[in-house]
Formats: structure tokens, C-alpha cells, sequence
């Protein structure tokens, strides 16, 4: 379409850049990907995996969804999360929320929005877990970041509670899971330090007993 042009010269001209500062990236790209990070993000436009922590493409295997949520039972979710670590072998499971985002924001309030609604019962259900400590926060923006956090810090577990995460360690595949904030009023990262890396670090009650490797 005529009206999408500019898309198409942007990237003429971005392979142009990209071709003059290094004429075989683009055959190294045509190569195996051999991503040592998986980046579970949020689908905001302001938060682009790659351009936040400066890696060229081909670094970093990305999932994003809206609030950066990791149900158990979403399907697409674990698929990404068993290509990564049981193909890819991958050795960083990275879950990015951002200050600012509108997912969570939305499920702080109880207005209808449609379909996502039930999507984003998943933050209130954090929200539940942690109101007192949340209510306990008088500075609505305040309550709004602290909320990112603790969403962050949920999916964490979620990842670590998968048979897909708690395999590889029982193979003793080296896996780090880490919760990080990405604050968009600055462009600058912070980590929860919530870093997870062997079954030890998990609740005993969603420790899975798994068979042989």
C-alpha cells in the first residue's frame, strides 16, 4: 500500500546502514540463531527488546504480550519458553515490565475494556496477593510501580514453576530467570534482583518431581 511506502524506505535505507558498517551481516543472519537470552516483554511500542539493552538482532529470542504475563496455561507462552531453553539452549530467561505499562494500569481500575479482561485478570489476581502491602502505598503512581514490580516478580515464579524450566535444571542445564523493570522515563534498566537459577530457590509446594533425564 502506498500508505505504508515509508516503511519499506526506512528499511532500504537500514539495510543500506547496516550493509556500509558491516558488509556480511546480513549472510551471518541467513546462519543458525544461537540467542543466549529470552526476553518476555510487554507488547508496548516504547519498549523494543533489542534497542534497550544494545544487541544486534539475532542476540536476544523475544516473546512479548500485553503486561509481559506468563499464565500457565497459555499455551503460546510455554511454547516459547520450550523452543528457547530445549533448542535453542538458551541460558537467560529475561521478564521485562515497564514503568507506564497501561496493562496494569487498566487492572487497577474496574472499568470493562472487552476481551482483555480476562487476560489481565492475572495482575489482579497479584494485586489480591499483595493488597495490603499495595493499599498500604498512598501515592497512587507509587501503587502503580510498585504493582509493575510485583507483576514482574509473579511471572518470575510462573517461569520457574514449569516442568519445561524445572527440567533443565534437573539436567543441569545452566538457567538464570531474572525480573527486570524497564523505566521508559529515562530508558534506563533495573533489576529486581529476583534472579532464580535451581529448583532450591522454589516453593517446595511447586517443586516437581520429574524422572530421570
Amino acid at each position: 500500500m502506498k500508505a505504508l511506502k515509508i516503511l519499506f524506505e526506512n528499511n532500504a535505507e537500514w539495510v543500506r546502514s547496516r550493509t556500509a558498517d558491516d558488509p556480511e551481516f546480513f549472510s551471518r543472519m541467513t546462519g543458525q540463531q544461537l540467542p543466549e537470552f529470552l526476553w518476555i516483554g510487554c507488547s508496548d511500542s516504547r519498549v523494543p527488546a533489542n534497542e534497550i539493552v544494545g544487541l544486534d538482532p539475532g542476540r536476544v529470542f523475544v516473546h512479548r504480550n500485553v503486561a509481559n504475563l506468563f499464565p500457565h496455561t497459555d499455551i503460546n507462552s510455554l511454547s516459547v519458553l520450550e523452543y528457547a531453553i530445549d533448542l535453542l539452549k538458551i541460558r537467560h530467561v529475561i521478564v521485562c515490565g515497564h514503568y507506564g505499562c497501561g496493562g496494569v494500569k487498566a487492572a487497577m481500575e474496574d472499568h470493562q475494556l472487552g476481551l482483555v479482561d480476562n487476560w489481565l485478570r492475572n495482575i489482579r489476581d497479584v494485586y489480591a496477593q499483595s493488597k495490603n502491602e499495595l493499599e498500604g502505598i498512598e501515592d497512587e503512581q507509587e501503587r502503580y510501580d510498585r504493582l509493575v514490580e510485583l507483576n514482574v516478580t509473579q511471572q518470575v515464579l510462573n517461569i520457574c514453576h514449569t516442568t519445561i524450566v524445572q527440567g533443565a535444571w534437573e539436567r543441569k542445564q545452566p538457567l538464570f530467570v531474572h525480573g527486570w523493570i524497564y523505566d521508559i522515563r529515562t530508558g534506563k534498566l533495573k533489576d529486581l534482583d529476583c534472579c532464580i537459577s535451581g529448583v532450591d530457590q522454589v516453593d517446595s509446594v511447586y517443586r516437581i518431581k520429574l524422572p530421570p533425564q
